[in-house]
């Protein structure tokens, strides 16, 4: 079987893929030093953080219709010239030694603006250069180098904030996407556009899509009570870990855990071919529920810890499974919509168990919260189970390609899609 970095659209798109991702894994680190250091308010922070998510979740559902009326590459070349020019203005307004929060706060929303015009396109994109069989590996490469990008971006944050000041880290993700740019406009993909409708009628042909598919809908609603309960996790956590469970090295640890987690996760899927991907990838997805139930508890550091990095790995092989699923079941004239539809789930409950969290916490204590949302979010991932399309779903998205034929009549034949959450 060819390796898909030896296809050369796909080479193209990975290398560009790496090489934004890196850059964008410094930024959260170094803008909450920047604007911390700049304006000393946690308020200032959250309104340069909203500026950068209000926009991008409003948008997401256009950024799918126009994904699927041009070429991908386009749009995604585009976004990431938009996205370098955001970020460089960031850098350089940081650099420049008494740094503007309004600057700030408009260039991230620009930013924001063109991330909902880019995220759409990945999906497309990933089924334009590689075949099917070869798509569950090529998304779990991805995936790796995203979650590895991850895991080294907030030590690499850290050495240019302390070496050459949070502006420094703006500058290198400008560039990034930069290059990401360039090796985009040298790529070719074969534009598969959808039939022209009016804009009221593209978003309805992909919610459409997206209903007639018991397996995706549910999926997502799952997928959403997970980002729910991660917030609801990422808010109350580290107060526990520093109160209770020894301290802040405890949360660090607990973060780091998560993150070979996800990496060992994203490995695992480009390994193992469950006969059921999408029960298998939900299933996982529902061990989430154990790091709440020990941050309930609470359970000492030494039980805590390493069960949030199994959380965390259900998570990582979710991810490259579920996008290999959904190239293989939706048309790819509709791809983007559906690839919109899921991120705007997964973006809306994030934002909804950070505000909810807290308010839980002060009525009724930390454990309250983190219980509710642990039988949620356990119930409704294992509850998919009990859905006729996601036991039904299988066989050739995950196929290697000695066994496509065999796998192609006996899969589904829903062409005639699930997002990365």
């Amino acid at each position: 079987m060819t390796h898909p970095l030896r296809l050369p659209g796909f080479r193209l798109l990975y290398v560009g893929r790496a090489v934004s991702t890196l850059g964008d894994a410094v930024v959260p680190t170094a803008l909450a030093i920047a604007i911390t250091q700049a304006t000393g308010s946690s308020g200032a922070l959250a309104l340069v953080l909203g500026c950068t998510m209000v926009p991008r979740l409003l948008l997401l559902p256009l950024g799918g219709v126009v994904g699927d009326r041009f070429n991908p590459r386009t749009v995604a070349l585009v976004t990431d010239l938009v996205r370098a020019a955001a970020q460089l203005a960031v850098g350089v307004e940081l650099l420049g030694g008494e740094p503007r929060l309004a600057t700030v706060a408009v260039a991230e929303a620009i930013g924001g603006t063109a991330s909902a015009f880019a995220i759409p396109t990945a999906t497309p994109l990933v089924a334009a250069t590689v075949d099917g069989p070869q798509r569950m590996r090529a998304n779990a490469l991805l995936a790796s180098t995203t979650n590895a990008a991850r895991l080294g971006g907030p030590a690499l944050a850290g050495l240019l904030v302390y070496s050459a000041g949070a502006g420094s880290a703006f500058v290198l993700d400008g560039v990034s996407f930069l290059v990401s740019a360039a090796l985009l406009a040298k790529l070719t993909v074969r534009p598969t556009p959808a039939p022209r409708r009016a804009l009221l009628a593209d978003l309805t042909k992909g919610w459409t899509e997206v209903r007639s598919r018991d397996w995706y809908w549910t999926s997502l609603i799952a997928h959403a009570m997970w980002n729910g309960a991660s917030a609801v996790l990422l808010t109350l956590g580290p107060l526990i870990a520093t109160r209770e469970l020894g301290g802040e090295g405890v949360w660090v640890a607990m973060t780091q855990a998560g993150a070979v987690g996800v990496l060992a996760g994203s490995l695992l899927a480009g390994r193992l071919r469950p006969r059921r991907p999408v029960l298998a990838a939900n299933l996982g997805l529902a061990l989430f529920a154990l790091p709440l139930l020990a941050l309930a508890g609470p359970l000492p550091a030494p039980v805590t810890v390493p069960v949030y990095g199994l959380a965390m790995a259900g998570v990582g092989y979710l991810n490259p499974v579920w996008q290999t699923v959904v190239q293989q079941e939706f048309p790819t004239h509709v791809l983007a919509r559906v690839t919109s539809y899921d991120w705007l789930f997964s973006l809306a409950a994030a934002p909804l168990g950070y505000a909810l969290a807290p308010a839980a916490a002060d009525a009724w204590g930390a454990p309250a919260p983190l219980l509710v949302t642990a039988a949620l979010v356990g119930v409704s991932c294992a509850g998919t189970a009990l859905v006729p399309g996601v036991r039904r779903i299988g066989g050739t998205a995950v196929a290697e390609p000695d066994e496509a034929g065999a796998a192609a009549t006996s899969a589904p034949s829903a062409k005639a899609a699930a997002g990365d959450s």
